[in-house]
């Protein structure tokens, strides 16, 4: 914001209260309620008012409180932010980048616990990357407000109390590449956001096992970045997709057809897939745990893989 004055930020509660979870904390003071713009509860609206701004030269960063507030706002996300830089014959551009938390926290109930990056990856003309560490969600959040394109970051409701040290210097990182998170030959793990966590924490599991699992976080959801998931493959000839979205419809359904699609040849097992049940999330912390996937299942896939 300091970069660019056509950046502003608007949402519920992002000004002087600094954000639900403080991501806009101290803005309001250093640039202004015009620039960090508190909304009514009315995500349509503020929504709308943001890809309007886009339209005329401002950069706008639309937070929803809670990513599923963001479906009031589909339409607007849809038919607007999507198509209006195709639907005007290029007269238009959109540079607005669409965040806030999701996925399933601590006893939040079904209604705070979706993951809408399903809804959203079938929508043209919109990026779409998720973060999971503090150095990625910074240099994402820069490349998404450069952008020219609508972007949608997702952020994970639990990954906020994460701390690193971040570099002093600029650094901006690519919208369309995937991370190397762990290099190795015998299985490709393909994970994002806080999945990649529980991955790593399977990885340490299957090392004293004796595998070498590569971990890739594929960050970008919409393209993904297959030169990356393709070299692994060639490597590793096995797939296993780790995912806290929903099984149908979800991010791994569209990431096995664009495997099976690309490098059908060089797999020597099918694609495993291990995602969320297809059950609204429960509020009892015991059942909330049983939809989501843990540590053990994916020792378990990569142990069947690899027989």
């Amino acid at each position: 914001m300091e970069r660019d004055v056509r950046v502003c930020v608007m949402g519920e509660d992002v000004g002087h209260y600094g954000g639900s979870y403080k991501v806009t904390k101290g803005l309001a003071e250093k640039y202004g309620d015009l620039r960090v713009l508190d909304t009514p509860i009315a995500e349509n609206s503020f929504t709308g008012m943001g890809i309007g701004a886009a339209m005329t030269g401002l950069r706008p960063i639309i937070e929803g409180m809670n990513m599923g507030f963001l479906l009031l706002a589909f339409n607007q996300i849809s038919n607007n932010c999507g198509m209006l830089h195709y639907t005007s014959g290029g007269q238009f551009k959109i540079p607005v980048v669409i965040r806030g938390p999701g996925g399933v926290g601590r006893q939040l109930g079904a209604e705070h616990s979706q993951r809408l990056e399903s809804y959203f990856q079938s929508i043209p003309g919109i990026q779409m990357v998720a973060c999971s560490t503090p150095y990625n969600a910074k240099g994402l959040m820069k490349a998404a407000i450069r952008s020219d394109n609508p972007v949608i970051l997702f952020e994970h409701v639990l990954l906020y109390n994460l701390k690193e040290r971040i570099p002093d210097e600029e650094y901006v990182l690519n919208l369309e590449e995937a991370e190397m998170v762990r290099p190795g030959e015998h299985v490709t793990i393909l994970t994002y956001s806080r999945m990649r966590y529980h991955v790593m924490q399977a990885a340490k599991t299957l090392v004293n096992k004796g595998y070498d699992p590569e971990v890739i976080d594929i960050r970008s959801l919409k393209p993904f970045d297959l030169y990356t998931i393709g070299n692994s493959i060639k490597k590793t000839h096995r797939v296993l997709i780790v995912e806290e979205c929903m099984r149908t419809g979800g991010i791994g359904a569209s990431l096995t057809a664009a495997i099976t699609e690309n490098f059908h040849d060089y797999l020597d097992a099918p694609i495993m897939c291990l995602s969320s049940q297809d059950v609204p999330t429960p509020y009892a912390g015991t059942l909330e745990e049983w939809t989501v996937v843990q540590p053990p299942q994916i020792v378990a896939a990569v142990e069947q893989l690899c027989r």
